[in-house]
């Protein structure tokens, strides 16, 4: 593998000195790029674009070609997953994920067990050649959705705003909840140990769904499982240390717990108080985030004015990646994103001109 030209990424989720805070952003190969939009017509789907080692490779290396953006993500989507578990994941137009065969009965639940990793090879095979294609330009992550956000669409059978099935199981029979859960843990687990063998060299679990869990059902339902997945990964790979984003969408109310669980940096949403935040766990991880992505829509002056707002809550010194506190939005001008990146890399040096 080529030597690593930019490290400032890893380096800040490791709290170690940095001359500037670095940034990527959450979906940053997506529909907002033109260029990102013809890859799509020319793969023929979603999936067939995930699927070609080509084209995942392609559309990863689009924002980076525009933006000087200090990671690449891996192109994928996190229902390979249970794709790969044999639920039959497809793109219905206009409605986002469906699944052909959801977790609908004890039987099905029963059934369901740890994929052959060879069914996501074509994962894998797309974390090599990005990052063979990056050449040491930026660190690669890789990622995995968490056992309960994957098991929200297993259940739901796509995308909900109710939670109504899972919750309904969760409640009626925790035992069969739990029985999702580990599996998914496990598979992912083995998921993301491949992801790094491949050449993958941080990763972010997405548990896009914890926040919607009551109290006590966050730590069991969500939480454990996760912490589960950080004590089983590989932390060190080719002289390295590999670090761990948690995210969980709606989770400020639980910081202290996540730090808990033995990850390296937090993903925060826009909602939370990066100053508070960093008060309450910056001694023991890294933070991540938290732009508003809908304040992209602003005029620049606007995007640079909020930018110098997170930048001075979250203070001097390292241990903070700037990101969105969500997915870019397919209608975001691609130009503010320009902005964006210019403002953060330029206005935070003066924060850690000490280091």
């Amino acid at each position: 593998m080529s030597v690593l030209q930019n490290d400032t990424f890893l380096r800040a989720l490791l709290r170690q000195p940095t001359d500037y805070t670095p940034l990527w952003l959450m979906r940053q190969a997506g529909r907002y790029l033109p260029e990102y939009r013809a890859t799509r017509q020319r793969a023929g789907s979603f999936l067939d674009l995930c699927k070609s080692t080509e084209l995942a490779t392609e559309v990863t290396l689009q924002p980076l070609e525009r933006f000087p953006l200090d990671a690449a993500i891996l192109f994928s989507d996190i229902l390979t997953v249970p794709d790969a578990m044999g639920l039959g994941l497809y793109f219905a137009e206009g409605e986002g994920p469906k699944f052909e065969r959801p977790l609908a009965d004890e039987a099905a639940i029963r059934a369901l067990a740890v994929p052959d990793m060879h069914k996501l090879q074509y994962v894998f095979d797309a974390v090599a050649s990005i990052r063979k294609a990056l050449a040491g330009r930026v660190p690669l992550i890789g990622f995995s959705g968490s056992p309960f956000t994957l098991a929200s669409y297993m259940i739901e059978g796509g995308g909900t705003d109710s939670f109504s099935k899972i919750k309904t199981l969760m409640y009626d029979r925790p035992d069969l909840m739990h029985h999702i859960l580990q599996i998914n843990a496990l598979t992912v687990i083995e998921y993301l140990n491949a992801q790094i063998e491949a050449g993958a060299q941080a990763v972010q679990i997405f548990d896009s769904w914890g926040g919607a869990l009551a109290y006590g059902k966050y730590q069991e339902f969500s939480l454990q499982y996760m912490k589960q997945i950080v004590a089983g990964l590989k932390r060190e790979h080719d002289g390295r240390r590999v670090p761990v984003i948690v995210f969980t969408k709606g989770g400020g109310l639980w910081l202290e717990d996540i730090a808990d669980t033995g990850c390296d940096a937090i993903g925060l949403d826009w909602t939370m108080d990066l100053a508070a935040a960093r008060r309450r766990v910056g001694d023991k991880v890294a933070l991540q985030g938290n732009f508003d992505p809908v304040a992209l829509f602003a005029k620049p002056a606007a995007i640079e004015a909020e930018v110098a707002r997170l930048l001075a809550d979250y203070g001097d010194g390292s241990g903070h990646v700037f990101n969105l506190g969500h997915g870019i939005s397919q209608f975001t001008p691609p130009e503010h994103v320009t902005a964006l990146v210019d403002a953060v890399h330029r206005l935070s040096r003066p924060y850690h001109r000490a280091a």
